[in-house]
């Protein structure tokens, strides 16, 4: 069974029809039903210009060429889909759906800004089910891929603590 967020035979949620018009599909999980139509695969310089990238050990890139998401970011991941598994990943891990749900974590990783390492764990390969993000798994030509989706987060002073936080210690007068 797919991971719940992962879109095949999922009906996609709508925005309800303003001022009577017609209800319309959310951007982002129709941008995932989608995304075949939005990822190249190529050198890393035919995708540089690509929303978010993924670089392949054999030298290719996937960029994935999306239209903006407003309030969401994109991370892609690829690996190929015959490439041999790490027998250090495959004793930990185990081998079933390894590239799926390795490209699910680093996705996960990006959208996160954390290490693979902090990652494992915490997680190992599987994902959070607090569906903060949605994702996609998909097979393109001899790749496995994953696009996921996160909520962007309101800017904030993140370095310190909400009771530390620079706002907290202005002054009046500032």
């Amino acid at each position: 069974m797919p991971p719940p967020s992962d879109l095949r035979g999922v009906p996609l949620p709508v925005q309800p029809a303003r001022h009577g018009g017609a209800a319309v599909p959310r951007p982002v999980p129709g941008l995932l039903v989608a995304a075949e139509q939005h990822l190249r695969i190529g050198s890393p310089a035919a995708m540089a210009d690509a929303v978010t990238r993924s670089h392949l050990d054999d030298g290719r890139c996937v960029g994935w060429y999306g239209p903006p998401a407003p309030g969401w970011r994109v991370a892609v991941d690829a690996e190929r889909a015959d490439a041999p598994v790490p027998p250090a990943l495959a004793r930990r891990f185990g081998t079933a759906d390894f590239w799926a749900r390795w490209t699910r974590a680093e996705c996960w990783c990006k959208l996160a800004d954390v290490s693979v390492a902090a990652w494992w764990r915490r997680h190992g390969l599987g994902t959070p089910a607090d569906g903060s993000a949605i994702w996609r798994t998909l097979w393109v030509a001899d790749l496995v891929v994953t696009v996921g989706f996160a909520p962007t987060l309101p800017p904030r002073d993140l370095a310190l603590c909400d009771a530390e936080s620079r706002l907290a210690r202005l002054s009046p007068e500032q």
